[in-house]
C-alpha cells in the first residue's frame, strides 16, 4: 500500500482564507530550559488542509463531532478539473461519471500557487455541480483549492448545497496529481480526512492521506 500525504504543512504566516485568523506556531517550551519541546500553536479552524462541517454556514447543522466518521474516510473517486482559467467555474458536466456515495476530490492543479496571491484565483464548484453530486450520494467533496466557493465569497452557493446536504468539504489539498495518475492506472483509492475531535467545531485541520494498492508482482 503506497501512501500519498494530501495536506500542506502547517506554519507560520501560511495563507489563510481572506479574514481568518493568522497561524502562529512557535515555540512554548524547549528542551534546553525547560525540559521538554512543547509548541504553542494559534490558528483558525480553517486553517491548511482542513475540513468544513455543516455547522460551518449555518447554526443548527451538524458540528464536525456530530457526523459519523465514514464522512472522513472511505473510496475515493478524483474529477480531473485542471487546465481551466483564474477563476473559472467546474460545471455539473465534468462530474456526469462520478459513482454514488464516494469521496469525491476535484483536482484543479491550483495548488501549485499555494503561497502565492494567485492562489486566491482558483477555479470553484457550480451550484449545480454541488447540486448534482449531492444527488449521486455524496456526502464529502474535496478541492485542491482555498475554496469550493470562489475566494472571497458572499453567498457561498456550492458550500450551502453541500452543508445543507450534512456533507464535509475539504479544501487546500495537495498532490491530487498523483492520485488522479493511480486512479486512471486502475488502481482503487481510498483517502482518509479525519479531523481533530473538537466538539462542537465548523471544521478542523487535517491531514489527508490517499491510500493506493501497489501493483502485484
Amino acid at each position: 500500500m503506497r501512501l500519498i500525504d494530501l495536506s500542506v504543512p502547517l506554519r507560520t504566516g501560511m495563507p489563510v482564507y481572506p479574514g481568518d485568523p493568522q497561524v502562529d506556531i512557535r515555540p512554548a517550551l524547549t528542551a534546553v530550559r525547560d525540559g521538554v519541546n512543547v509548541l504553542q500553536v494559534h490558528m483558525g479552524s480553517q486553517s491548511g488542509t482542513h475540513v468544513d462541517a455543516p455547522s460551518h454556514i449555518e447554526d443548527g447543522l451538524p458540528a464536525l463531532d456530530q457526523l459519523p466518521l465514514d464522512r472522513f474516510d472511505g473510496p475515493a473517486h478524483v474529477v480531473d478539473a485542471r487546465g481551466l482559467p483564474p477563476r473559472a467555474a467546474i460545471g455539473a458536466d465534468l462530474f456526469a461519471a462520478v459513482p454514488e456515495g464516494r469521496i469525491v476530490l476535484v483536482a484543479t492543479g491550483w495548488s501549485v500557487h499555494w503561497g502565492t496571491d494567485a492562489y486566491h484565483d482558483h477555479p470553484y464548484l457550480t451550484q449545480e455541480a454541488a447540486e448534482l453530486l449531492v444527488a449521486r450520494g455524496v456526502r464529502t467533496v474535496g478541492i485542491d483549492a482555498l475554496s469550493v466557493d470562489p475566494t472571497p465569497g458572499e453567498t457561498l452557493p456550492a458550500h450551502r448545497v453541500l452543508c445543507g446536504a450534512d456533507a464535509v468539504i475539504a479544501e487546500n489539498l495537495t498532490n491530487l496529481a498523483e492520485v488522479l495518475d493511480a486512479q486512471r492506472a486502475g488502481r482503487d483509492v481510498h483517502v482518509s480526512l479525519l479531523p481533530l475531535h473538537l466538539p462542537g467545531a465548523d471544521g478542523a485541520p487535517v491531514r489527508a492521506v490517499a491510500r493506493i494498492p501497489e501493483p502485484q508482482s
